[in-house]
């Protein structure tokens, strides 16, 4: 655990300085200026650990940590960059509850279905449910967490139904295979872990399931079914 802290302690300190001169001079003193009249070879002291006020680092080790730091800055950087939910004022419960499991279902660690009643620019009500990670992947969300456009089912989505003109269909994703002819009802199997998740509300979701239905101002109806992935073994 010290040594944990202790190197630490070296990265944060690495951090402060762009080049390893720039590391060497902070641990030069005015008195050894004055003294070796000359910069140069007062650094070689603060390198080989003759002079100098702090910790010792060879060139290799300092532009080696300079180099991890910075691979992890920008690493974390891009992590962030890629959640479509990062920095928005999300005022709606739907959205809030989207960009919680927005993580979660970019890594696999779970499969979320959504299911969404509403209505399209042309008044027509449709309903539908959606393979949020495979949406994810397909398309940019932050549209639709920056409120510019509303999320709804397609037709190219697991299960699509237009109440007005009565147009229907269902698809496979990556996630998940339809079941849509059986005495359950409309089922989707998980194509990592095989499990069934059921819509049904009267009944369980099944194994790894949760049914979390949401109070939107912004949609007649979402339910949210989440699925934690499981690898067969």
């Amino acid at each position: 655990m010290e040594e944990e802290e202790a190197g630490a302690a070296v990265d944060s300190l690495i951090s402060q300085f762009n080049t390893y001169e720039d590391f060497l001079d902070s641990q030069i003193t005015s008195l050894d200026l004055y003294y070796l009249e000359d910069e140069e070879l007062a650094r070689q002291l603060v390198e080989l650990g003759y002079r100098g006020t702090g910790e010792v680092l060879k060139r290799e080790e300092f532009e080696a940590r300079k180099a991890a730091a910075e691979a992890s800055r920008l690493s974390q950087g891009t992590q962030q960059k890629t959640l479509s939910s990062a920095g928005k004022d999300l005022k709606d419960n739907f959205l809030k509850a989207l960009a919680q499991r927005e993580e979660s279902n970019r890594n696999g660690k779970m499969a979320s279905i959504i299911f969404i009643r509403d209505r399209n620019a042309r008044g027509q009500e449709l309903s539908g449910y959606i393979d949020y990670a495979h949406r994810l992947k397909s398309e940019d969300f932050e549209v639709y967490f920056s409120g510019k456009k509303k999320l709804l089912p397609r037709s190219t989505d697991l299960s699509f139904y237009n109440w007005e003109t009565h147009v229907s269909s269902s698809n496979p994703s990556q996630n998940y295979q339809v079941i849509a002819e059986d005495s359950s009802g409309l089922l989707f199997k998980n194509k990592r872990d095989r499990k069934i998740l059921n819509v049904d509300p009267k009944v369980s979701p099944g194994d790894n399931s949760i049914r979390t239905p949401i109070q939107s101002d912004l949609y007649l109806q979402v339910v949210i079914y989440d699925h934690f992935n499981r690898r067969k073994t």
